[in-house]
C-alpha cells in the first residue's frame, strides 16, 4: 500500500512541469511577547506542497506544532497548516496572501495579506 502510494506521488511528480517546485520541509519557531515579557512559543515542522502557474505562485502545507506557553504546567503537540500565495502584478509589483490554523482545545486561525513592492 506505502510503496504504491510513493509510486503514485513519484509519477504526479514526474508529470508535472518544470517550473512546478514540488516537495518541501520547513521549520519554523514563532515566539510571543507582551512588552518584554515572553508569554509563548510555537514550533512548527511541516512537509509542504509549492508550485507557481504563470504570474501566480502557491504552497499548502502542514505538520505538527508543539505550543510552549510561559508558566503553563504542560505543553501540547498540536496540528497547523497554511495555505498561501502571490500573483505578480507587474515586474516590481506583487499581492500575497496567506491562511492559516493550529488545532488546539479552541483552535486559532489566522490571516495575512499585502503588497510587495521590489526595487
Amino acid at each position: 500500500m506505502l510503496k504504491k502510494l510513493f509510486a503514485a506521488a513519484a509519477a504526479l511528480a514526474a508529470s508535472a512541469p518544470a517550473a512546478f517546485a514540488g516537495p518541501y520541509l520547513n521549520w519554523e519557531t514563532n515566539l510571543s511577547y507582551t512588552g518584554s515579557d515572553y508569554t509563548s512559543a510555537l514550533h512548527e515542522l511541516h512537509i509542504g506542497w509549492e508550485g507557481e502557474n504563470g504570474a501566480a505562485t502557491y504552497y499548502i502545507q502542514g505538520g505538527p506544532a508543539y505550543s510552549a506557553v510561559d508558566a503553563a504546567s504542560s505543553s501540547d503537540l498540536e496540528f497547523s497548516g497554511k495555505a498561501g500565495g502571490a500573483v505578480a502584478v507587474s515586474e516590481s509589483v506583487s499581492v500575497y496572501g496567506e491562511l492559516s490554523l493550529v488545532t488546539a482545545k479552541e483552535n486559532g486561525y489566522g490571516a495575512k495579506g499585502g503588497i510587495k513592492y521590489s526595487f
